[in-house]
């Protein structure tokens, strides 16, 4: 299967706000009520334009568009799109600091076709490269798996209430990077 990793640009916007959405609304939908994927798209899932502004997000092209994206983060923020409340874009200290792995989604047609480890690994390599040697993140359900098949420990489930007072899980989890 051909196709290309790039970095995300700001006018790939609306085209990943929609494949967030359609990634949320059908690999979520075993894991997740309709109320709590519905309230996930208004700020914990979506797009973070910052990352795209560091340039540490990418999305992955075939000749249909764009069928995956995810990222990295060397500032504070743990998880949310741009629509998220408590966000600190302040920067992390590789020295002590855990990267961050944010917003991976995945068309559903692709998925489980090696395009959402495509992309972590890219990502892992650009974060030790910058110095970091450990990477953390808030897995959803249906990531848990993915990110545990990937390297990634969880610890225990944390309870999060979104804006609409709708509760959802998440998994925080970390891996060290090799040396």
């Amino acid at each position: 299967m051909e196709y290309l990793i790039r970095k995300a640009n700001l006018d790939d916007c609306k085209k990943i706000r929609k494949l967030i959405a359609l990634s949320a609304r059908e690999l979520s939908a075993q894991d997740y009520t309709h109320e709590q994927i519905e309230g996930a798209l208004q700020g914990a899932f979506g797009v973070d334009t910052q990352l795209i502004k560091d340039g540490t997000y990418f999305v992955v092209e075939v000749s249909k568009g764009i069928i995956g994206c995810g990222g990295w983060s060397r500032r504070k923020t743990l998880f949310g799109g741009d629509g998220q409340e408590k966000r600190d874009s302040s920067e992390l200290d590789p020295k002590k600091d855990s990267a961050k792995i944010r917003a991976f989604f995945v068309h559903p047609d692709w998925a489980r076709k090696g395009i959402g480890r495509a992309i972590l690994e890219k990502c892992e390599s650009e974060a030790a490269l910058c110095g970091f040697h450990s990477l953390e993140l808030m897995a959803t359900l249906p990531g848990e798996r993915f990110y545990s098949a990937c390297g990634f420990a969880g610890s225990k489930r944390i309870r999060y209430e979104l804006p609409s007072r709708v509760i959802i899980e998440f998994i925080p989890m970390k891996k060290m990077l090799p040396a």
